[in-house]
């Protein structure tokens, strides 16, 4: 006899997550708790509902998180001008935290033994929602169904729907898509299919939020963003809310070919991985909160900052979101925002977001010194010569002793 009575799932409605409900109430006798989350993943989470009653669900927990998602992890993220590997903007690692949260609340809630989730046990969304759930519940108990069971492909899958009377919304005839696919405001991603070989070029018509490069309008998009304290609070002028403004820029970005990316990852679990993602807004935002800080930042701040990034891109990657070193690295990031208020110029123009002018009231772009022209004193280019000599000392004192530069 199981000694689990409840569990809460994290729940799409999808194939995968019927059969787990299913699965759970058959292999522990226990009752299944559903927790559907929409963070923006574009497709209605409401059916999730019927699906979840028809499968004998009694507690169904559907949430729209997509505020708290982009204000709350998208946001901080992007202060630190997040990316892993020097591309991917990590739309998959930062939305596992708080899907995380959530499970483990409303574990507490309903008085649940344990959680689940349908990832895989070759993939890195395993070990995020598991270290995030451990670091919020040291003692709860998770049940991962693809590290246990022997239902290995689709088939296997569809099978078990039949002999146990799973509703699906797809026969074994229709067509579907054959890439593994995970969404959220912040991007879409795609796996399997023919991006297993990383010599195929992604087909055109995988691509779901995005125009083509050469198929985007000739004529270029123009938009002012503003930011206060690092974040953007603004689209031309409009004041709006977090993911609206992520939402927003996804529809621009896309419409004009921007967001695109296809790289070979190395996944916390060991093997390499070949991706192709999409993240328009994702990637005006990047582009243009560098601009405003080349504007607002001390020189020291932003070159530590950028050494401190890959730590923090690596931290939230591993799924370490709710550690003392992510919060230790949140602290110093966000110390540095304060001053980073102002207006970018993004021009968006066939796959590329180019900065086309920024202004801040903070700004420590000092015109009268960095002027071509006459500067009136502003200054002492005589000052350069003493600190090209002190910075040399040590080249010619080693030079003096026989050490050779070359």
């Amino acid at each position: 006899m199981s000694d689990v009575k409840k569990v809460v799932l994290a729940y799409s409605g999808g194939l995968d997550t019927s059969v787990i409900v299913k699965w759970l109430q058959e292999t522990y006798d226990c009752e299944v708790v559903t927790f559907t989350a929409d963070i923006g993943q574009g497709e209605e989470v409401e059916p999730a509902r019927e699906k979840a009653k028809a499968l004998g669900v009694k507690e169904i927990y559907i949430e729209d998180l997509r505020e708290e998602f982009v204000r709350d992890y998208v946001y901080p993220m992007f202060r630190a001008n997040t990316i892993y590997e020097g591309e991917y903007l990590l739309g998959t690692s930062i939305a596992r935290p708080l899907i995380a949260k959530r499970l483990i609340e409303i574990a507490n809630e309903t008085g649940a033994d344990a959680i689940s989730h349908g990832a895989t046990g070759k993939g890195n969304d395993q070990v995020r929602f598991e270290l995030g759930a451990y670091a919020l519940k040291p003692g709860v108990k998770v049940i991962a169904p693809w590290r246990e069971w022997n239902l290995t492909s689709r088939e296997t899958l569809m099978n078990y729907c039949e002999r146990h009377d799973i509703p699906v919304d797809f026969s074994k005839n229709k067509k579907k898509s054959p890439y593994s696919m995970d969404a959220n405001l912040l991007h879409i991603s795609y796996e399997g299919g023919i991006l297993e070989d990383p010599w195929a070029e992604a087909e055109e018509d995988m691509w779901r939020w995005s125009v083509s490069p050469e198929a985007a309008p000739d004529q270029p998009t123009y938009i002012d963003l503003t930011f206060e304290k690092g974040d953007i609070v603004a689209i031309d002028g409009e004041a709006l809310k977090p993911h609206e403004v992520l939402s927003r820029l996804n529809k621009l970005g896309g419409d004009n070919g921007i967001g695109r990316l296809d790289i070979v990852e190395n996944r916390y679990v060991g093997m390499k991985s070949r991706g192709c993602y999409e993240t328009p807004g994702g990637t005006i935002m990047l582009r243009a909160h560098r601009a405003i800080e080349s504007l607002t930042l001390d020189r020291e701040a932003a070159h530590l900052k950028d050494e401190l990034m890959p730590r923090y891109a690596k931290v939230i990657y591993n799924g370490y979101w709710w550690s003392p070193e992510r919060r230790m690295l949140q602290a110093a990031i966000d110390e540095t925002q304060a001053f980073v208020n102002g207006v970018v110029r993004m021009k968006l123009y066939k796959g590329n977001a180019i900065v086309a002018g920024r202004k801040s009231e903070q700004s420590l772009f000092d015109e009268s010194i960095a002027t071509f022209e006459d500067d009136a004193g502003a200054y002492n280019q005589k000052d350069a010569e003493g600190f090209i000599k002190l910075n040399a000392l040590r080249l010619r004192i080693a030079a003096g002793k026989g050490r050779s530069a070359g």
